[in-house]
């Protein structure tokens, strides 16, 4: 067993260049490779959660924009839809206007054409009684033989 401690020991001492080698390795390599490598990766983590960051910010200001266009295209909806009713409204106003005046205008003219109507009707009926008497005083000479002539005030002339 000595022989094995002894050889264990001569390994040892042979492994000791090899140990420090490859600390002094690791030393450089963590310095020239590591540490950069550790500094990109954490600024790439960085840079990847501000533009997370800045994506959220974004897509909540773009919402609020969204919320306010739909905001005021409802807005411009109601006042077109207001409008509409206005216009409709004075539209319809204007229609029983005008249906107001044409029959006022239509009860006019059938007051004037009753009026009318009754005049000739007076007119006709004048001459109906003028030419009824006329017929009469006719007939009755005929009747009677006369050649006298009865006037329209009863009495007789010559």
């Amino acid at each position: 067993m000595g022989e094995t401690f002894r050889q264990l020991g001569h390994l040892f001492v042979q492994s000791i260049p090899t140990v420090i080698f490859l600390f002094l390795l690791a030393a450089i390599l963590d310095r020239l490779f590591f540490r950069p490598l550790t500094g990109v990766l954490k600024q790439r983590e960085e840079e990847t959660l501000g533009a997370l960051e800045r994506a959220r910010e974004l897509s909540a200001t773009t919402e609020a924009k969204a919320k306010e266009y739909e905001a005021a295209f409802q807005a411009a909806r109601q006042e077109v839809y207001r409008l509409r009713e206005s216009d409709r409204r004075a539209a319809l106003q204007e229609r029983e206007e005008i249906l107001k005046a044409e029959h006022a205008r239509s009860e006019s003219d059938l007051k004037d054409a009753e009026a009318a109507l009754q005049a000739d009707t007076e007119s006709v009926k004048q001459q109906l009684a003028n030419t009824t008497h006329s017929l009469a005083l006719a007939v009755t000479q005929v009747v009677l033989g006369e050649t006298t002539l009865v006037g329209p005030e009863g009495g007789r002339g010559r």
